[in-house]
């Protein structure tokens, strides 16, 4: 479903806030926007902007789902199927993003109604910012690049290291044309978190969850999504400059660095355009970061055992703790689908798998299966000195690359075993009213 039509469902339905009262871009909007506990909202009226803010659209699981027409239980199946089989998508040659369009002198980021979210923070940010590129060897991708602004045609864009942004932008000369889409369809946001590989194409991941068609750049080699509300048309230079400090996934603080100047050539956006917020550190940004990767890591334990669910846990920020669900086939699953769910999320930092009769969702029966199920002796396992994330404060960032301790928790019934012994037992439920006066 694309966005205008989502967010009249959400109308129809009593689901989409509007706050009409005149609020301040420099942290008000974001305030108000936790208050709010990320409900689907439109602040009609920002102090100093023409243009109107809107978030909240990916706030849960149920949301996310009722864009895609499903429910919360089927909808990791659909993202796999949807990774396993891409669509090309159609190029139209007229789109709504392109209704009005800035070139020159005419580009101006301060008409754009990026927010301060934080005190301490860097600078103002956009944070629902789909980034599109070319690489010459692999072809389109699409991805998230936070970007601060720094000048009036320019920001900075924090490009993370071996992710393909900043792979193909070591690997060419010159600048790298970038086109950063803001007020996306959920697909498009979901697809863009995705992280699948090289040679896989996000946007036609986007066109298998539902109809993405896109419309090429008027001044870049690029294609976006057709119904963006804006897209900022630009290059990836090789002049750095400061980027940060920004409130990260984990609800800490990202530190300062020297990041690549991305230049704004064009700006185009709807007549009736919405600027789109995520809030750093909240529920939208960790939903779309960690359950993306609920899929990848399905596709690499299914590879080796029969995954049934994964589940990227609120508690590790939604980045550095997973949960897996196996049937338990042979005695080394478990361990297995360990090794198999960090390569198919390589930030993780620790997982537990458990069977299939454990409630994935339910935290105190997973901690219930660790507490019965697991033995530190016979079903830890250890990986010092690993790959890790930078979002992790505890990690070592000494290096070029953060390096941390990685630990997977088998938590499932042993075979050739009495598996009764290992049954949680339960009460009949009856109807208390027959029962009380």
């Amino acid at each position: 479903m694309h966005l205008r039509p989502f967010l009249n469902k959400l109308e129809k339905e009593g689901k989409l806030l509007h706050v009409d009262k005149e609020v301040d871009h420099k942290y008000e909007v974001a305030s108000v926007m936790n208050s709010l506990e990320e409900r689907p909202t439109i602040f009609e009226n920002i102090e100093g902007f023409s243009f109107p803010v809107f978030g909240g659209i990916t706030s849960n699981r149920d949301l996310i789902a009722e864009s895609m027409d499903t429910s919360k239980e089927m909808l990791m199946p659909k993202l796999v199927e949807a990774l396993r089989n891409p669509i090309e998508c159609d190029v139209v040659s007229e789109a709504p993003c392109q209704e009005v369009v800035l070139k020159g002198d005419e580009v101006d980021l301060d008409m754009l109604p990026m927010l301060h979210h934080l005190p301490g923070d860097g600078g103002r940010y956009g944070t629902a910012t789909v980034a599109v590129i070319k690489d010459p060897d692999t072809g389109r991708n699409a991805s998230y690049h936070r970007i601060m602004q720094v000048g009036k045609n320019r920001c900075t864009a924090r490009l993370i290291p071996k992710r393909q942004t900043r792979t193909t932008y070591d690997k060419i000369d010159g600048d790298l044309e970038m086109a950063i889409c803001v007020g996306n369809s959920v697909q498009v946001m979901i697809a863009a978190s995705l992280g699948p590989p090289s040679e896989v194409d996000e946007l036609e991941i986007a066109n298998s969850l539902d109809e993405t068609p896109l419309v090429k750049c008027i001044t870049k080699d690029l294609e976006v999504p057709a119904q963006s509300e804006f897209v900022l048309e630009g290059r990836i230079t090789r002049e750095l400059d400061r980027e940060g400090p920004f409130v990260d996934l984990t609800e800490t603080r990202d530190i300062e660095r020297q990041e690549p100047v991305f230049v704004v050539d064009c700006i185009t956006h709807r007549r009736d355009a919405m600027w789109q917020m995520l809030l750093p550190g909240r529920m939208e940004h960790k939903i779309l970061m960690g359950m993306p990767k609920e899929p990848t890591i399905y596709d690499k334990v299914s590879q080796v055992a029969n995954c049934k669910n994964v589940l990227i846990t609120l508690g590790g920020g939604s980045w550095l703790h997973g949960i897996v669900q196996i049937e338990k086939e042979g005695p080394k699953d478990g361990k297995k689908a360990i090794e198999a769910a960090f390569k198919g999320h390589g930030s993780m930092k620790h997982v537990v798998v458990v069977d299939e009769d454990v409630d994935i969702y339910d935290h105190l029966k997973v901690e219930w299966a660790i507490a019965t199920r697991f033995q530190g002796d016979k079903d830890l396992v250890i990986l010092p000195d690993q790959p890790g994330s930078s979002l992790d404060p505890s990690g070592d960032h000494s290096g070029k690359k953060t390096k941390t301790t990685k630990v997977g928790v088998d938590a499932t019934i042993p075979k050739d075993v009495d598996p009764t012994k290992y049954k949680k037992e339960t009460y009949e439920e009856v109807d208390v009213d027959d029962y009380l006066r």
